[in-house]
């Protein structure tokens, strides 16, 4: 038998952490002598705190060693967890490299006097939404989105399926259009609901992750924002993967009376307008969850 101040001499474990150990039922001494309160540990427990170190070195928490070593596991049920283990290591790792990618990238713009790309840039994970849609290719994208709303809205309104939050335009071509543009748009409808007049009803995919970004103001800002956030996508090296999409959180919507449109999202000033650009992007596989969002999308050039 060893006095703790023995074993934490030659295991280099502090007194300290070998009472907390005890305390927490993890490492409990051999011997304990009632009369002086001491603790004594056996040699065959040097073993056992060596596994402890080791599994806490690899990053386990105190209370999942300790249903670990309680458990006896076997060698395969044991290489499944380690297995979770390295998989939850993986996706830290992925995320410190996002991270980092993005403080250089920073430091990078700054050094050079370059204009930053936006900084308030998110990565979120994009919940499924049930919705009413309309799409078709447009020759003039402003005019044609307006047009595809309205006759959208109508169907919904007639059908009393409008759902609370935000309109939605999804871009279907690969490249940005203002003519002949392959365009979506969308608005939220109830879970039940199941025709909207000559609409669509259709659940829009989650997307595990994608880069947003809120700004106020005019449309105007659109293709300096765009920019922006494929800037901020190169720098972290994060490829789009999939239709970009635009929500309108707060818009003029004139002649909108009759379309059951949340009040909420109308405003009477441009500079009220607020818009969020959001790109779907390519996560390597086994990386770490992003932000997760409450069910809500949206769209552009609503006036």
């Amino acid at each position: 038998m060893f006095r703790i101040r023995d074993f934490s001499r030659f295991t280099r474990v502090s007194i300290k952490t070998l009472r907390h150990y005890d305390r927490i039922g993890l490492l409990e001494p051999a011997f304990v002598d009632e009369g002086t309160g001491y603790r004594h540990y056996a040699a065959r427990q040097v073993t056992q705190l060596q596994r402890i170190l080791a599994f806490k070195e690899q990053g386990f928490s105190l209370e999942a060693i300790r249903e670990l070593l309680g458990s006896r596991l076997t060698p395969k049920a044991l290489a499944r967890v380690l297995e979770v283990r390295r998989l939850e290591l993986e996706q830290q790792l992925d995320a410190d490299r996002r991270r980092l990618d993005g403080l250089v990238a920073r430091l990078r713009e700054i050094e050079n006097g370059e204009t930053p790309a936006l900084p308030e840039v998110v990565l979120s994970a994009l919940p499924p939404v049930r919705v009413a849609s309309r799409r078709a290719r447009v020759a003039n994208l402003d005019d044609g989105v307006e047009e595809l709303f309205e006759a959208l809205e109508r169907d919904v309104a007639a059908a009393g399926v409008r759902a609370t939050g935000p309109p939605i335009v999804i871009y279907h071509d690969r490249d940005h259009r203002d003519t002949d543009t392959n365009v979506e748009v969308a608005v939220p409808v109830v879970s039940e609901a199941a025709r909207a007049g000559r609409s669509a009803i259709r659940t829009l995919p989650p997307v595990p992750s994608a880069a947003c970004f809120v700004y106020a103001g005019s449309y105007d800002q659109w293709s300096e924002v765009m920019r922006g956030m494929l800037r901020w996508l190169q720098a972290r090296r994060l490829t789009p993967a999939g239709p970009m999409l635009e929500v309108f959180l707060q818009f003029g919507a004139g002649g909108s009376e009759g379309h059951r449109i949340p009040h909420a999202y109308l405003v009477d000033k441009t500079a009220d307008f607020l818009t969020e650009m959001q790109i779907p992007v390519r996560v390597r596989a086994g990386s770490a969850p992003t932000r997760a969002r409450p069910p809500v999308r949206g769209a552009r050039s609503r006036t």
